[in-house]
């Protein structure tokens, strides 16, 4: 499994904005937009195209296209929903699926309790979109639905990632297809589960408390 961390100082930017716990929400989600639209342009660096012939004003010539079957963006709710907009922004010819996943508080360990995808993955290349890479569970248990399905080329996008969760998906995805796209990795979880020094919980910090 690769991971990529983006190295570039409007992320950087961006992320330290988002870490701050004086940041409202209104400007959280915003900011987590932009964030997003940045890490979707280096995760979409292997995005597959094809060769197509067309005429300019000027002349004939060759460019690129998107083939298909047309890429898959999977949100994992309810925090993943924050990253969908800035991630079709850049890529809106793909298509949405949608994978509620709940991370037990005591135990840490995921479970799925909705599903909105095709149930052939066959040649798409799918982006999963996970605001943090904590324990890595929950990741894990998403990618393996996916690559359950078929898809055969999966990266997931995080804002952020701690050593503990970058670890269990190189260990329980060990020769999968697979990479991570992040803007930092930190230095630890907490006892509660939590990236240190992080920005909180996510989905929290992007919707208010209720649900």
């Amino acid at each position: 499994m690769q991971i990529n961390v983006v190295d570039h100082p409007l992320v950087a930017h961006k992320l330290t904005t988002l870490r701050d716990q004086r940041t409202d929400s209104a400007t959280f989600r915003r900011l987590a937009d932009e964030l997003v639209t940045l890490l979707a342009y280096e995760a979409t660096r292997d995005v597959r195209t094809e060769s197509v012939d067309l005429i300019t004003p000027v002349t004939a010539t060759t460019g690129v296209r998107l083939t298909h079957p047309r890429p898959l963006v999977v949100p994992i709710l309810r925090a993943g929903l924050g990253m969908l907009e800035g991630m079709v922004r850049l890529l809106p010819t793909a298509e949405v699926g949608f994978l509620g996943m709940i991370r037990d508080e005591d135990t840490l360990q995921p479970s799925t309790y909705t599903t909105r995808m095709p149930d052939d993955l066959s040649g798409r290349q799918v982006y999963v979109l996970d605001p943090m890479l904590a324990t890595g569970g929950t990741l894990v248990a998403g990618i393996n639905e996916l690559i359950a399905r078929g898809a055969d080329d999966v990266t997931a996008i995080c804002l952020l990632a701690a050593p503990e969760g970058v670890a269990t998906m190189q260990r329980e995805l060990a020769g999968a297809p697979v990479q991570v796209v992040t803007a930092a990795v930190d230095e630890r979880l907490n006892e509660q589960g939590y990236i240190v020094p992080g920005l909180g919980d996510a989905g929290d910090r992007m919707y208010g408390l209720a649900g």
